[in-house]
């Protein structure tokens, strides 16, 4: 048995939904997928799909083996091109993962000019607010707000951002503008909580951190809304300093308590460590490396009182 076609025949029912379905793309018999299936699923010794007359659907077992041959499959593909001598050609698909706004803000405009230089090569994009597992779920490149303790992956440094407060000038002139983080117990708390944010906010004291549980009678999981709302005066919200560039540069928000920032947080672009690296996988890494190095709102610089 050819245990590469097996995977194939595998990775197509598990793409299209069904045993026919699969057959058409492969230009195969039903019948013939079936078998397939089923030689290989007697081989690992496990269910890999459960199967009705209606749908065909991936056992948990199948839902891992499935990335795994994904990775295999591209892996044996792009070989195969760089022993015929046309690897610096790129071609497939390569998944992008990076935190839901960063994605849309920044990640997204870089990616679709590499796909205008690349017309052969196709994105997928993975933009959500939790760490992803690059290898768990078949990522090939990320993006990461935050430092890295896993030395599974390759990476580097492209700048940092920091976690800032803001406010609007109305909000401000209202209300008054904290000159100390005791301050903010007499103002209106915009919280945003996601997987990857504390419900706390820290402050850095003389070299110390500090911390403070604000009271909010608006709480937010996603930071367009805090930041609307507070560009609309409902108070004072804290986010990552890249978020607000185009309302600190419109005059909408203004940044608040500065002086007890706490340390930036790094930005990294990594890739999966592994024995063989795609060119095209190494080519996106490249790519956003190189121009998110380039971009403004990645060095905390460009955000300064007033």
């Amino acid at each position: 048995m050819d245990r590469l076609h097996t995977m194939a025949v595998f990775v197509a029912v598990a793409e299209e939904g069904g045993f026919a379905a699969a057959g058409r793309r492969l230009s195969i018999s039903p019948p013939a997928v079936t078998r397939a299936v089923t030689a290989l699923e007697d081989i690992l010794g496990a269910r890999l799909l459960h199967r009705t007359t209606r749908q065909v659907r991936l056992t948990s077992a199948g839902q891992q083996y499935l990335t795994d041959c994904r990775r295999i499959l591209q892996e044996v593909d792009d070989a195969d091109r760089a022993a015929a001598g046309i690897h610096s050609l790129l071609q497939g698909n390569i998944t992008v993962t990076a935190s839901a706004l960063f994605g849309r803000m920044v990640v997204a405009p870089l990616l679709f000019d590499f796909l205008d230089q690349h017309p052969d090569v196709s994105v997928t994009t993975l933009f959500v607010d939790r760490v992803v597992n690059l290898i768990d779920e078949g990522a090939d490149v990320a993006v990461r707000i935050a430092e890295l303790p896993d030395s599974s992956l390759s990476a580097i440094r492209v700048g940092s951002v920091r976690r800032v407060l803001c406010a609007s000038p109305e909000y401000l002139e209202k209300h008054g503008t904290p000159a100390d983080p005791a301050d903010l117990d007499r103002h209106n708390a915009i919280t945003f909580s996601a997987a990857l944010s504390s419900a706390d906010w820290q402050f850095n004291r003389n070299g110390k951190t500090t911390s403070f549980r604000p009271v909010s009678r608006l709480k937010v999981n996603v930071a367009d809304v805090a930041i609307a709302a507070a560009a609309r005066g409902r108070g004072i919200t804290r986010v990552l300093s890249y978020m607000i560039a185009p309302q600190l540069e419109s005059g909408e928000l203004q940044l608040v308590l500065e002086a007890f920032a706490p340390p930036p947080v790094p930005v990294h672009v990594v890739h999966k460590e592994t024995g063989h690296t795609s060119a095209r996988v190494r080519a996106v890494f490249d790519h956003l490396a190189r121009h998110l190095k380039d971009e403004p709102r990645l060095h905390q610089d460009t955000f300064s009182a007033g």
